[in-house]
């Protein structure tokens, strides 16, 4: 019985890579970078060969040949077998089907946003559009224009499509975030102001009850340990 672990997407481009012909793991990560797949999944030599082990584990691939050249060490040759080509098909078209609840990290940084003080945030978020506009948007333009004047298929290009279009979805929420903060208008902004200016330390957020979910007073942890 095969255990499903459907956390690690090299995982699945291991899986797909193999699923057109046997590769060593060498082979598989240099297929992987030629067609630029290390933009969208993380990609290591050492994660790489954990991935081959636990997928050997799991009878999702078995070794094929074992290659050997001259002096060089010996290279082992994987093949996808039945189960591993079940496996990526069902893999591939839960997460094409199905929108998972993922974490990103600026999401988080959002999350805690009144913890800065609201300058220092608007500085910050600044520096973060220009870092989008020069790096993000670039590569992400760039590798476009590397696909298409190879005469390669739109279908070779739709995650980079994908990563472009957030990408400029990021970059305008965060402009327009950045103009309500400078501007006033974020709602919450004076008491934002307030906290940080230490005249109401303890006080919640604006139409924010200060209390627990049994609706007792909070009391602070500082205040339990006396």
């Amino acid at each position: 019985m095969v255990v499903r672990r459907r956390n690690n997407p090299l995982a699945l481009a291991v899986l797909v890579c193999l699923y057109e012909r046997p590769m060593h793991p060498y082979e598989v990560a240099a297929t992987l970078r030629r067609r630029h797949k290390d933009e969208s999944v993380r990609l290591n030599y050492g994660s790489l060969y954990s991935v081959v082990g636990s997928l050997q584990k799991r009878g999702l691939i078995e070794t094929s040949d074992v290659e050997r050249d001259g002096r060089l060490p010996e290279r082992t040759v994987y093949r996808i077998s039945e189960a591993g080509r079940i496996e990526a098909h069902d893999w591939l078209a839960e997460l094409l089907a199905r929108p998972l609840r993922e974490y990103p990290a600026f999401e988080a940084a959002l999350s805690f946003l009144p913890a800065l003080p609201p300058d220092e945030a608007l500085a910050l978020l600044s520096e973060r559009s220009l870092e989008l506009e020069k790096t993000g948007l670039a590569s992400a333009y760039g590798l476009r224009e590397l696909v298409e004047r190879r005469g390669l298929p739109r279908l070779l290009l739709v995650e980079a499509e994908y990563a472009l279009r957030i990408r400029e979805a990021e970059l305008a929420y965060v402009k327009q975030l950045i103009a309500d903060i400078a501007s006033g208008e974020l709602g919450g902004l004076e008491w934002w102001r307030t906290i940080h200016a230490g005249d109401l330390a303890d006080a919640p957020p604006p139409g924010t009850p200060w209390t627990e979910p049994d609706d007792q007073p909070v009391v602070k942890a500082e205040r339990r340990s006396r």
